[in-house]
């Protein structure tokens, strides 16, 4: 075991990464920023070298979103919309990484074989056992469902160890870190008090998917080179989200 409290292997063998669209946007409006597409890349193709199996399901913030399309637009049309958002990151994602090295497999629930294939279960988990990366795309293929809820469905699907949600800052606060400087973050949490507390992990759908099936969620900043390498090396960094002793109160 290191000092820093890191595992010398890796603590998860089998995990889903989730992205949300936001972290391939770039602050100048480019809807995918080569720089932070490569800087996740590398991060993936870390572990994926040592040996852990990745999978990504990734949203399309950055090029859709559908709530935000006002109640002119019907809701259905406008998640399919954002489905497809999905199918163009994991379509970057993809190249970045084969661009690196590392082989890559995109399955999508909304059928476009010109571009990627269909999602199927034993398929994906083959691909995950040749070491390739697999990226879910296309959400659920159902509108009303959103990218948490995929990630939880994916993961689940898949066999996965846990759920890695990288986000801009580093874990789950009591309130937004960027307007209340008395703001403290969490170092573990039971899904019941992720519930109780209304905190931003996952939706509701999701998060009670995760619970029924004590499948963890580790929540951390992704934008750190290496973070996600510590987190499955078992560094106590971001927040952990998963069952816990119902007379243990959160860890802040």
């Amino acid at each position: 075991m290191a000092d820093n409290g890191a595992s010398d292997k890796p603590i998860y063998r089998r995990v889903l990464l989730k992205l949300s669209g936001e972290a391939f946007a770039a602050k100048g409006g480019e809807q995918i920023d080569a720089e932070k597409l490569y800087l996740i890349a590398s991060q993936i193709k870390e572990v994926a070298q040592a040996g852990v199996q990745v999978a990504c399901v990734i949203g399309g913030g950055n090029i859709w979103r559908g709530r935000a399309a006002g109640s002119e637009m019907d809701r259905s049309t406008a998640d399919y919309m954002g489905m497809l958002a999905t199918v163009i990151n994991g379509l970057a994602l993809q190249d970045a990484l084969e661009n690196s090295g590392v082989t890559t497999r995109v399955q999508t629930a909304i059928s476009m074989h010109q571009v990627a294939e269909p999602y199927i279960r034993r398929r994906a988990i083959r691909h995950l056992e040749k070491g390739r990366v697999v990226i879910f795309a296309g959400g659920t293929g159902n509108p009303y469902f959103t990218t948490d809820t995929t990630a939880a469905l994916r993961a689940l699907e898949i066999g996965a160890e846990a759920i890695l949600k990288a986000t801009q800052v580093d874990g789950v606060y009591s309130a937004d870190p960027k307007k209340d400087p008395a703001a403290v973050r969490f170092r573990t949490l039971d899904y019941l008090e992720v519930l109780k507390l209304g905190l931003e992990v996952m939706d509701n759908t999701a998060l009670t998917l995760c619970m029924d099936n004590s499948l963890p969620i580790v929540v951390f900043e992704l934008m750190r080179s290496g973070n996600i390498r510590r987190v499955i090396w078992g560094e106590p960094i971001g927040t952990f989200v998963g069952r816990a002793p119902a007379d243990v109160a959160p860890t802040v």
